[in-house]
């Protein structure tokens, strides 16, 4: 099947990489099924789709919290379009500042929504995908669920238990011989969109995106690719995959690095800014695909930081080997 020819639903639609994706896969001629819980920004985003050459665009208000409003989401979709051939779980929120700053109900609201918004996803759309024998389910997770950091720790625990979800449902649906559905999970790096600006920030200082910063749509012509050409896991951006490396060959040497890039990179030490819960309990009014971060200006440094920063996890890894051979002496 043509990736024109099919049905996408889209979690998290209304803004950054859903947003994207949900114009591109409707330039397609995809029919495109779209999901977030601002439903007259979501509505503006289904006009869009629709001026590319008549795309089909059905906007459906869902709380990806609410597995009954998951549900409720295939069903409009199936009844609607009588199929549903990829489901991209794109929402996602997180809340800035150390594990004791950030209050238990929202982190619990992070994980509620990162990770049982893509379990709620996944449940509902393979029983349609296991009938017709083919589907893509496409799960955005983060290279922070591979390589963790500080000061942001429900959503780096929210993202590599989306990676561990990735990988339970390949395993059943290889086991139940449904070998034609297919379950994909994307690591990006940091990227251009609003999603630093709506976080919750517990931490007292101004949240930007680590560097290097990528635009969105690179990821969803990462995504489009997977519904051509499935594959299990891919990253996007250089940062990203050489993170993916360095924290399985140099684990400690990682974390140090990171950690350190996190507090002087991360978080302003110049910029304060108020405790607030952001969008994580509620939506705020403000949407759009980019965040201002300048993803594009800083193409040519990509690969030539994620270069350093690999170096730089190396030589750390040698010096605290050193040090603790001397310790050892």
């Amino acid at each position: 099947m043509r990736v024109r020819d099919r049905v996408v639903v889209i979690t998290g639609a209304s803004s950054g990489v859903g947003r994207i994706c949900a114009e591109r896969f409707a330039a397609r001629g995809c029919a495109v099924v779209l999901a977030a819980r601002r439903g007259a920004e979501l509505e503006r985003v289904a006009r869009r789709c629709r001026r590319h050459r008549g795309a089909r665009a059905l906007a459906v208000p869902t709380d990806v919290t609410s597995a009954a409003a998951v549900d409720a989401l295939a069903r409009r979709a199936l009844e609607t379009y009588g199929r549903i051939d990829v489901w991209v779980n794109c929402a996602a929120v997180a809340a800035f500042g150390s594990v004791e700053s950030v209050p238990p109900d929202i982190a619990r609201r992070v994980l509620e929504t990162d990770v049982l918004g893509c379990l709620h996803g996944a449940r509902a759309a393979l029983p349609a995908m296991r009938a017709q024998g083919r589907g893509t389910v496409i799960n955005i997770a983060s290279a922070v669920g591979v390589a963790p950091v500080p000061y942001n720790s429900a959503y780096v625990m929210a993202k590599s238990a989306v990676r561990a979800l990735g990988g339970c449902l390949r395993q059943e649906l290889l086991l139940s011989g449904h070998r034609e559905v297919r379950v994909c999970t994307v690591l990006p790096a940091s990227l251009d969109t609003p999603f630093f600006a709506a976080a919750a920030n517990y931490s007292g200082r101004a949240v930007r995106p680590l560097p290097p910063v990528y635009r969105p749509e690179r990821v969803a012509r990462r995504v489009e690719r997977l519904v051509r050409a499935p594959r299990r896991e891919v990253s996007v951006g250089p940062a990203a995959g050489a993170l993916r490396v360095l924290s399985v060959v140099l684990p400690a040497g990682t974390e140090w690095f990171l950690a350190h890039r996190m507090d002087r990179g991360h978080l302003s030490r110049t910029e304060s800014a108020p405790d607030g819960a952001g969008n994580v309990l509620r939506p705020v009014p403000a949407a759009a695909r980019h965040g201002g971060w300048h993803g594009a200006t800083r193409t040519g440094l990509r690969r030539l930081t994620a270069v350093a920063a690999a170096a730089a996890a190396v030589a750390t890894a040698r010096a605290l080997t050193a040090r603790r051979a001397a310790g050892g002496r």
